[in-house]
């Protein structure tokens, strides 16, 4: 681990240097305040510093302080190196960020229990961190596709219809559904059927711009969020997803399985939150006309009304190109 000393005091600079090398610390030095301010600021920052209080420049209380105000950047453990041994000196630096101190003339064996104690609050923190990241993950992604889960998906487009309504701009929702799905996990069990969407998940994300949404809607339901995108790039957008479901089959061990998908596009400006169910509903229905006029195909809707009679005014019905 990345450790730095900044003590502008060039003999007790190297006794620190070589204690903490024969600990096995990666060491950075520091003459002054500037100079560790500008080290720990950086991107490669160490996460582990001793700082001495008295320093030209910047001291280190005032590093202290400045290092607390950021909260875009991981966390340093600041160890305070000192002659002020009052109480009120010592409350003063606990209470600028620093996380211990260490008077001066200070014992080699007291700093190495002090160090690993920063150590070891570093690493529970990073625990922590990455626990929270998983759980973070499991509640908005899909445990089988990895996709967004259904409240996610809908909470993006939430704040889709929520960033169009400020800027004008048209929204595209999609929703696609695998065909004959139930015929799969009947013919080949659900294990087969398990890998059939997990690939149609990651042709899906392949084909779609990296700021659009995808998630799993439910069963073999995929919902799609496009923002800024007209009838004419729906349209196109829609080719190319279909064109990546099936251009091949789904190589699995013991069989090969081709697939299609149904989708149904409504495209709708002048958006609000407000829109959110209307858009979905229309979606829907328009993805049930698909079915009717044989799968495997896109239909494209402009209405937002009710379901029955979103599938009467659907505006396109087409084939994917060759």
């Amino acid at each position: 681990m990345k450790v730095l000393i900044a003590d502008d005091d060039d003999v007790l600079r190297h006794i620190l240097q070589s204690h903490l090398a024969k600990w096995g610390y990666d060491v950075l030095e520091a003459q002054n305040g500037l100079e560790a301010w500008r080290l720990l600021h950086g991107n490669e920052a160490p996460r582990l510093a001793v700082l001495d209080w008295i320093m030209p420049g910047m001291d280190g209380v005032e590093v202290c302080k400045e290092i607390r105000k950021r909260e875009d950047h991981p966390y340093i453990y600041l160890l305070l190196l000192t002659a002020k041994q009052k109480k009120e000196d010592v409350i003063a630096g606990m209470e600028a960020g620093a996380d211990d101190y260490i008077a001066k003339p200070f014992e080699p064996q007291e700093l190495k229990v002090r160090l690993r104690a920063g150590r070891r609050i570093l690493d529970l923190q990073a625990e922590l961190l990455s626990a929270r990241e998983t759980l973070r993950y499991q509640a908005t992604h899909d445990c089988l596709t990895g996709l967004l889960n259904r409240s996610a998906t809908i909470e993006a487009l939430r704040n889709e219809l929520d960033r169009a309504s400020r800027q004008g701009s048209p929204v595209c929702l999609m929703l696609g559904d695998v065909d004959h799905f139930k015929s799969i996990n009947d013919s080949y069990g659900h294990t087969v059927g398990d890998a059939v969407l997990c690939e149609a998940a990651q042709r899906m994300r392949s084909s779609l711009r990296t700021y659009d949404s995808v998630g799993r809607y439910g069963g073999e339901e995929f919902l799609f969020v496009l923002p800024g995108c007209d009838v004419q790039n729906a349209r196109a957008q829609a080719e190319r997803l279909l064109a990546a479901i099936t251009s091949r089959p789904v190589e699995l061990p013991r069989v090969a399985i081709s697939f299609t998908l149904s989708i149904g596009v409504v495209v709708k400006y002048n958006v609000s939150v407000d829109d959110l169910e209307s858009l979905i509903q229309a979606a829907d229905a328009a993805l049930y006309t698909a079915k009717l006029h044989g799968r495997n195909r896109v239909v494209l809707s402009g209405s937002c009304e009710a379901p029955m009679k979103a599938i009467q005014q659907a505006v396109a019905v087409f084939q994917p190109r060759a």
